[in-house]
């Protein structure tokens, strides 16, 4: 077990990890925030330097407090070789079976793998596969935040049709103050871990909403630590106004041009957001994105 923190080589691996997108793509999102930002409430694992075979990142002890918090037990994992996977999460000590935790990927090896270890251990799996959507080209993003960078041509900019609006929403960012709106609306939200979380993402990472003529806002979306946009929702009284086309527009070129890379994830029966999605030229990565939620039985 091989453990890094120096900015040198995290921003060596974080270029590697690049050649691997979209399979990479949790693990090496990760380590743009790691990098660009000096954030050490993380750990990096390596199964050896510099040639590397498996990556896995999670919070430090003091973070992971929580028995039953799998929101923040977290681990996101990538591995060239996938046949070892399972012997990998097998080996690797410092993940803590006791609790209740998540383990994230864009491979498929993830699901086999972690059913596998989770059985031999006693541990309920929920899985979860969605589709993983990224940007037409490749996202060659550096770890800056220049004001100056030209916007990616990998995203397009849908020009939002203003005037043919009955009402115009005025654009903003989300913060903090805003958790408990986005924590009560998110499909997995309602509860305190769910809120932390959230409270957490708004408090390190940007999020955009629009506000309608009542003064609160009537759409959202929120950032997470792998750069992955999530919990988008829409005030169902203003559900089919272009909300979202106006959050999609104003927020994709806020992100190219601080040149912060970007994707979601969408469940495969959400035809709606999976159409939004094409009209910007995302493309479906035949990879997917996988979540097992590991639960011990004596928490089932």
């Amino acid at each position: 077990m091989l453990v890094i923190c120096e900015p040198q080589k995290l921003q060596i691996l974080y270029e590697s990890l690049e050649k691997s997108i979209p399979e990479s793509l949790k693990v090496r999102n990760f380590f743009f925030d790691l990098v660009s930002r000096e954030k050490q409430t993380w750990r990096c694992w390596l199964d050896a330097w510099p040639d590397y075979q498996s990556v896995i990142t999670w919070p430090k002890k003091q973070e992971m407090k929580n028995d039953l918090d799998h929101c923040t037990n977290t681990y996101h994992i990538f591995t060239k070789d996938p046949d070892k996977l399972e012997e990998v999460l097998r080996c690797l000590q410092a993940m803590k079976w006791e609790q209740v935790f998540q383990i994230q990927g864009c491979q498929e090896s993830v699901e086999k793998a972690i059913r596998e270890v989770s059985a031999s251990k006693l541990v309920q799996v929920d899985y979860r596969k969605t589709m993983l959507c990224v940007t037409k080209l490749p996202m060659k993003h550096k770890t800056s935040s220049d004001d100056e960078m030209e916007p990616s041509k990998s995203f397009k900019m849908c020009k939002l049709d203003e005037n043919n609006r009955e009402i115009n929403f005025q654009s903003i960012f989300l913060d903090s103050s805003h958790a408990e709106l986005v924590n009560e609306q998110w499909r997995f939200g309602k509860n305190e871990q769910s809120l932390k979380y959230i409270q957490c993402c708004l408090q390190n990472f940007p999020g955009f909403g629009v506000v309608g003529p009542e003064g609160a806002p009537t759409s959202w979306i929120v950032m997470e630590q792998s750069c992955g946009l999530r919990m988008g929702y829409t005030v169902s009284k203003y559900q089919g106004q272009g909300n979202m086309w106006q959050i999609g527009s104003h927020f994709g070129k806020f992100l190219t041009q601080k040149n912060i890379p970007f994707y979601l994830h969408v469940p495969h029966d959400n035809d709606k957001t999976q159409d939004t999605l094409k009209s910007f030229e995302f493309k479906v990565a035949p990879c997917g994105w996988h979540q097992g939620i590991c639960t011990p039985q004596k928490y089932c």
